[in-house]
């Protein structure tokens, strides 16, 4: 269906950035989520003498699904 003015255009861009947006948070929550589960084997990790290994994979984690959240939210708000 062609689009028939600048109006109708401007619309559909701005419905798809807040859709992207809302997409990039849901993957944000879901690698923090990731992030629990290493939480969840972090004491088995320590016995056995991996905790550095976990403790990096766990700040990655942490890191990527703010940055997914940051940038979602940003996204949907522009």
């Amino acid at each position: 269906m062609p689009v028939r003015n600048f109006e109708e255009a401007g619309m559909v861009d701005a419905e798809e950035k807040r859709e992207t947006g809302g997409s990039l948070m849901f993957i944000g929550l879901a690698v923090w989520v990731a992030g629990l589960l290493v939480v969840f084997f972090l004491p088995a990790a320590v016995r056995i003498g991996y905790q550095g290994s976990f403790a990096m994979i766990l700040t990655a984690l942490g890191v990527l699904g703010a940055a997914l959240i940051s940038y979602g939210w940003w996204m949907r708000r522009a």
